[in-house]
């Protein structure tokens, strides 16, 4: 059995710990999770109820566990927290931290100052928020997520680029995110009809995160596990979590909640992969395979001032240009570049061959090979 896997099995997967955070965290064994994700107190230092133009009070964030009693106690609590963290992440795992602008800021001073390295921060653009009752502010329409490494020389990290480009229409994936705060049937609420938690964070926040940078069967862990929502949609997506939480109401909330959740199968977790992710196939393998034949002739898109540019596929799978007895020859990516006259190309994607009347990128044959393995 492997290191790895024996470390695997002291971890209290897909359980809650319920007690102090800063206990909980210390009870589990350094470089043993994947993701750390954090949605710690604000410390929002209200001052008295707030209330909404018609006098009815609104349902903010007063509670005791977000109460402390100086900046330098919050920073003391951030810097141990954000340590123990730092002890469990393995090398290649990394930390995503949400805060509001009471906070955040002194949560990335005390990241950096313990020696993480910062990769994204990212803006939660939220598209239904609460509106400024009093009139006196902008309304604070968005969270911040710091996403970061244990450190400055940390590689190996998961980031699924191909994925999130794909979830965003095959565009890629900037670092602002607009996505609507927890709302109707997903949010929590007690006997009483109210919410359950104040900050219960959407799903759909959660859903990108993970898609983002873990994989299938990794470990994420949430020191401020709320109502649920990271191990309801780790749960979902075949990731385990484990939570910590201190306040029994919400523990055995969010136990209930995940409960009710259904893993999708293998087949819907599989993510697109990036083209540098997926097995190397040589145009050579064509040839030999008969997907593509010598003396086949290949086009280049097409050119308004110069038309299409063509060339012949040879037994080595090499190409040449042009039908001259001289004319040059080589790989299908230096052949491309010698056909524009540019430093270099991506083959698979300028050559095209003929099936009927279209003209369809080699790089579809490249893929065909690559299901068939």
């Amino acid at each position: 059995m492997t290191h790895g896997a024996v470390m695997v099995e002291k971890l209290p997967l897909d359980m809650i710990l319920q007690g102090d955070c800063l206990a909980q965290l210390r009870t589990l064994p350094e470089n043993s999770v994947d993701l750390v994700f954090a949605d710690p107190p604000y410390n929002l230092q209200l001052k008295g109820d707030l209330h909404r133009p018609d006098a009815s009070k609104v349902d903010a964030v007063d509670d005791d566990w977000d109460k402390f009693d100086n900046f330098a106690a919050y920073d003391a609590f951030t810097r141990a927290w954000l340590g123990e963290a730092q002890r469990v992440l393995k090398p290649t795992g990394t930390l995503w931290v949400i805060g509001s602008y009471h906070n955040i800021f002194r949560v990335g001073t005390a990241l950096q100052d313990l020696g993480y390295w910062i990769l994204n921060d990212i803006i939660w653009r939220k598209t239904n928020p609460m509106p400024n009752f009093r009139g006196t502010r902008f309304t604070n329409a968005h969270e911040t997520l710091i996403w970061a490494a244990p450190d400055e020389n940390a590689t190996g990290y998961t980031f699924n680029y191909q994925a999130m480009k794909t979830l965003n229409d095959d565009v890629q994936m900037r670092s602002d995110w607009s996505l609507p705060i927890c709302t109707g049937g997903e949010r929590l609420k007690d006997e009483e009809g109210s919410k359950l938690h104040p900050t219960q964070k959407p799903e759909s926040l959660l859903h990108r995160v993970l898609l983002a940078s873990t994989e299938a069967g990794d470990v994420v862990l949430d020191p401020f596990f709320g109502t649920g929502t990271t191990g309801a949609v780790a749960k979902k997506l075949g990731r385990h979590f484990i939570g910590i939480e201190a306040e029994a109401d919400y523990a055995e909330a969010a136990m209930q909640r995940i409960g009710r959740v259904e893993k999708l199968s293998d087949e819907e977790l599989e993510l697109t992969q990036s083209p540098k992710a997926q097995p190397r196939v040589a145009f050579g393998t064509l040839v030999e395979r008969g997907l593509v034949k010598p003396g086949m002739q290949l086009f280049g898109p097409a050119r308004k001032a110069q038309g299409k540019v063509s060339a012949k596929v040879r037994a080595d799978g090499s190409v040449k240009l042009g039908a001259e007895k001289n004319a040059p020859s080589g790989s299908i990516h230096k052949m491309g570049a010698a056909a524009q006259g540019a430093p270099s190309c991506n083959g698979w994607t300028f050559w095209h061959y003929k099936d009927g009347e279209k003209l369809v990128p080699i790089d579809n044959l490249r893929q065909k090979v690559r299901d068939e393995g």
